[in-house]
């Protein structure tokens, strides 16, 4: 390797750093979920947050968005929101004698979802075509969206009244699903007593959109070597012949995991994979891709019941030393 290529990456590698502070000082005490929330933003893979209120879901979007200089778009999705709320509609120029776009929220860098699973199917549907093509079908034309695009949608479990679970199709759009939890006492001590209610105006913007695409196409470029590959593989497969399980992952699962995985590898310095790397994101990856067997149709497992039987898939596959 170059000299040149050596100052380029860490040059890189000094952008990271700098994006993880710069987030966690809207998101203090949470390093677990900033780090998950940047192997979405680098993997170009979207986000499915499941918490309870009031625990930084917005705030993580936003600070993302502030720190990596793009424009952020919210929607509160309701039962009475409709496509054309989320996508744009064509309104009619009577001075024109012609139909004129009007974008809506998704032509944005990242667009919050928030409380998807209180909107129609017909409406959650909408998002489809955006988070895996990176395009919007209006009108008879396809609509690029900005680039980078990244969904962070946000769930409340312990509220199911009113809601529409996401189906399977929808779920498997979002490469991580993650949880942040209550902070540390010492850090929601100092969190409440704070003055300054809106943490995120404190968030230095530390790379351009540009940039982040530069680093997008860099994480494409980390080595996952053949035994690491087979491993990544036998974990899919592993999920589809559990017993425990009636749906296992799919083959987008599979790729979203090795996106993920040379992400991590990125962030964590490195221009190869290690089974950690693979290992350590395979329930945030995979948790919300597979159907439980031992429940009725109709019933909705929690976070933590499918976490456990992808876990315990995972305890049985044989990690590559």
């Amino acid at each position: 390797m170059t000299t040149s290529a050596l100052a380029l990456d860490a040059g890189r590698i000094e952008q990271l750093v700098d994006l993880r502070r710069a987030v966690e000082r809207a998101l203090e005490g949470k390093p677990d979920a900033v780090e998950l929330s940047m192997i979405a933003l680098l993997a170009r893979g979207h986000i499915l947050i499941e918490d309870v209120p009031g625990v930084g879901k917005t705030t993580l979007a936003r600070a993302l968005a502030k720190a990596v200089g793009g424009e952020m778009r919210r929607v509160q999705f309701t039962s009475d929101l409709l496509p054309s709320d989320v996508l744009g509609v064509s309104i009619y120029d009577q001075r024109r004698a012609e139909f004129t776009l009007r974008p809506g929220p998704i032509f944005s860098n990242i667009l919050l979802a928030d409380e998807i699973n209180r909107a129609s199917p017909r409406t959650q549907s909408a998002l489809l075509e955006a988070m895996n093509d990176g395009a919007v079908s209006l009108d008879g034309q396809t609509l690029p969206l900005p680039d980078p695009f990244l969904v962070v949608a946000t769930q409340n479990p312990q509220d199911f009244a009113g809601t529409f679970p996401l189906p399977e199709s929808q779920l498997d759009r979002f490469m991580l699903r993650i949880r942040i939890g209550y902070p540390p006492s010492s850090v929601e001590t100092r969190i409440i007593l704070d003055p300054e209610v809106d943490r995120v105006r404190a968030v230095p913007t530390v790379l351009d959109p540009q940039s982040l695409v530069a680093l997008q196409r860099q994480v494409d470029r980390i080595a996952i070597d053949g035994s690491l590959a087979t491993y990544l593989q036998a974990l899919i497969s592993a999920t589809r012949s559990s017993p425990a399980l009636a749906l296992g992952a799919s083959t987008r699962g599979g790729m979203n995991l090795a996106r993920a995985a040379r992400a991590r590898a990125l962030l964590h310095g490195r221009s190869y994979c290690i089974a950690d790397d693979i290992h350590d994101l395979a329930v945030a990856t995979l948790s919300h891709r597979v159907r439980l067997a031992s429940h009725a149709e109709g019933y909705v497992p929690s976070r933590e019941e499918a976490e456990a039987a992808v876990r315990d898939v995972i305890a049985r596959v044989p990690v590559p030393l």
